[in-house]
């Protein structure tokens, strides 16, 4: 960690965020725009009705690749120097990429470095390539250890009754197991949602209209070619475009990850009460300190900094939804600034899923204090007693069992003196009498 960073991505939590740096670095960035103009030439060759550039042999694709493939933080800093005397960042890899061609003795390649192409073709390629790569090899698994934790725990804790809590006042009973299996099928919805979606790239020329291609080379399909082009790279091609992308699949995208950190917000609000409450008790680790200055506390500290990083990650998120699928007429440059955050916005998602997945290994049921509620709530299970009457035919159930319980603190042995002054069958009395606030937990 260097001391120096403004970012507490790359500063305080660079080590939990350091794996993103390969999909959204300047480098990251830089190589995938390598790579793109690399195989964008590759493709050129390939096409049949374009005679301007041969197909290269094997081993002369191999030499290509291996610009990208084997790119250094030299060859960042080439760029660079490039850029800072071009003001241009896409023609900067244009220029480096027409001395490693001189190197390589490709020298007749070098007319169709980037042809006809503009920059957004490049760079729209670029990020959405950055980000669905990221999503999907360090986003996505984080996401699924969550879910392997609780439903572990969820299959622990299947039977475990606790006292339910709605408009923060003693409920009907719930299990803990079944509690933690409403969020593993919330955030599985999102993965499926995550796993099926689709990117659109765009290459289409200066206004999306494949002008310059095809007045160049009319002979050759260039919406076909583009297409091709672009499932080549794993996307979908959006050949109806300004010269932007709209960036509405990579936009749906951020929807789906600014869900998710909804979803682990509520998770993390309610572990961070069930702590308060005492029906989770935290793991207590010998060299950690819960406060500087009182030593008897244990904070919950991971399910706090992950509802932090979720108002972070949202607000970016919100940004870029907001922003991104604006552009006036065929192309302004305001987006550009914007979307390059988009690497900040997963790597606080990335902490926050984090953080949820430390938190929950960090605490265990306290068995006692869930029993201890249980019984001092005893008037939960009058739901039960009041359904019944119902059954039986009883028109006022509901005011009798009000008059019995509300406001009031019932005793099971109340209780159990009311019904039987019951008039009710023999087989609902003995019902009655057997239920328990541990005991009347639904079929979950």
């Amino acid at each position: 960690m260097n001391p120096k960073n403004i970012s507490p991505i790359d500063g305080r939590y660079q080590k939990d965020t350091a794996e993103l740096s390969k999909f959204f670095s300047e480098s990251a960035l830089i190589r995938y725009r390598v790579m793109i103009e690399i195989e964008y030439l590759i493709a050129l060759g390939k096409e049949k009705n374009f005679l301007q550039v041969k197909n290269f042999s094997s081993e002369n694709k191999k030499k290509l690749r291996n610009i990208y493939q084997v790119f250094s933080l030299d060859d960042v800093e080439q760029v660079k120097t490039i850029e800072d005397v071009a003001k241009h960042d896409v023609k900067a890899i244009e220029y480096y990429l027409q001395i490693k061609f001189v190197e390589l003795g490709f020298e007749e390649f070098i007319p169709f470095i980037h042809f006809a192409l503009t920059s957004e073709d490049i760079n729209n390629l670029a990020y959405i390539l950055s980000f669905k790569h990221a999503l999907k090899k360090i986003y996505l698994p984080q996401i699924k250890k969550v879910i392997e934790t609780l439903n572990t725990q969820a299959i622990n804790y299947k039977s475990l009754a606790i006292l339910a809590m709605t408009h923060g006042q003693p409920a009907t009973p719930t299990t803990l197991g079944k509690e933690l299996s409403v969020y593993i099928n919330r955030l599985e919805r999102q993965i499926k949602k995550i796993e099926s979606h689709t990117f659109e790239g765009k290459l289409n020329g200066a206004v999306g209209n494949f002008a310059a291609h095809h007045f160049s080379s009319p002979e050759v399909d260039w919406s076909e070619f583009s297409a091709s082009f672009i499932r080549f790279l794993g996307l979908e091609p959006l050949i109806l475009s300004t010269q932007v992308n709209s960036y509405d699949s990579l936009v749906e995208s951020f929807m789906i990850v600014n869900h998710i950190n909804i979803i682990l917000s509520d998770l993390a609000k309610d572990m961070w009460l069930y702590i308060s409450r005492g029906i989770f008790t935290q793991v207590v680790l010998e060299n950690e300190v819960g406060s500087s200055t009182m030593p008897h506390k244990v904070n919950p500290i991971n399910f706090e900094n992950a509802e932090g990083n979720v108002s972070i990650s949202n607000s970016l998120f919100a940004c870029l939804i907001d922003k991104l699928p604006q552009s006036r007429m065929q192309r302004d440059l305001s987006g550009s600034t914007i979307i390059r955050n988009q690497g900040v916005a997963l790597a606080h998602a990335l902490l926050v899923v984090k953080n949820i997945h430390k938190g929950l290994n960090k605490v265990v049921p306290n068995i006692e204090k869930i029993k201890n509620e249980l019984e001092e709530n005893f008037v939960v299970v009058t739901e039960a007693l009041q359904t019944i009457l119902r059954k039986n035919g009883c028109k006022d159930a509901y005011e009798k069992i009000k008059d019995l319980s509300r406001g009031k603190s019932l005793q099971r042995k109340d209780f159990l003196e009311f019904v039987d002054g019951l008039d009710l069958p023999v087989e609902d009395k003995a019902k009655l009498k057997m239920l328990t606030p541990d005991n009347y937990t639904g079929i979950f």
